[in-house]
């Protein structure tokens, strides 16, 4: 898939303990990004435009970012996606994460449709089929620690090349005025 991504990636312990699930039972999903949520290109709303100009995608993200405060949440309990072999660690759809996911999804970017409604989630297996050993472990993880959404991450996929870091816009940080 192709397109532009918009992500919190997870950091500090919280971020380690999730790496070394993903490392354990999908190794492929463990090397691609760190541990995070999506909140543009997938559920809710799909990749924006790849073609869409830096200038556009900053001047749309980075005031939305700045607008927002830190956001501090818990992750539930795993589940699996429907008839799907998929892992994740779901968070509260509702509140301060649904309402920054609906205000980069009204921004104006072009996206592609979305095939899921918003689900914000961490993925903890997403490639391997799961045997039922594997699936009984995903599913008795238990997440208790919190986690502070604190910047956005924006990423350029052109699979099967690695994604593309094209800027961090951080939570609740009034950009500087260019000098005229």
């Amino acid at each position: 898939m192709s397109g532009i991504f918009v992500i919190a990636q997870l950091d500090g312990s919280i971020a380690e303990r999730i790496h070394a699930l993903q490392e354990r039972f999908d190794p492929k999903l463990a090397a691609e990004l760190p541990p995070h949520v999506t909140l543009i290109g997938s559920s809710g709303a799909g990749p924006i435009a790849p073609d869409t100009p830096m200038r556009v995608l900053r001047g749309a993200i980075e005031p939305i970012a700045a607008a927002a405060s830190p956001i501090t949440v818990r992750f539930g309990h795993p589940m699996r996606f429907l008839q799907r072999e998929i892992v994740v660690l779901p968070l509260d759809p509702h509140g301060p994460i649904r309402a920054l996911h609906e205000r980069l999804k009204e921004s104006g970017l072009p996206y592609a449709p979305a095939r899921w409604p918003f689900t914000p989630h961490c993925t903890l297996s997403f490639y391997p089929t799961l045997t039922p050993e594997s699936l009984r472990q995903l599913l008795a993880v238990r997440e208790k620690g919190e986690w502070t959404l604190s910047a956005l991450r924006v990423y350029h996929t052109r699979e099967p090349q690695p994604p593309a870091l094209l800027f961090d816009a951080p939570l609740g940080k009034k950009r500087a005025k260019t000098p005229s």
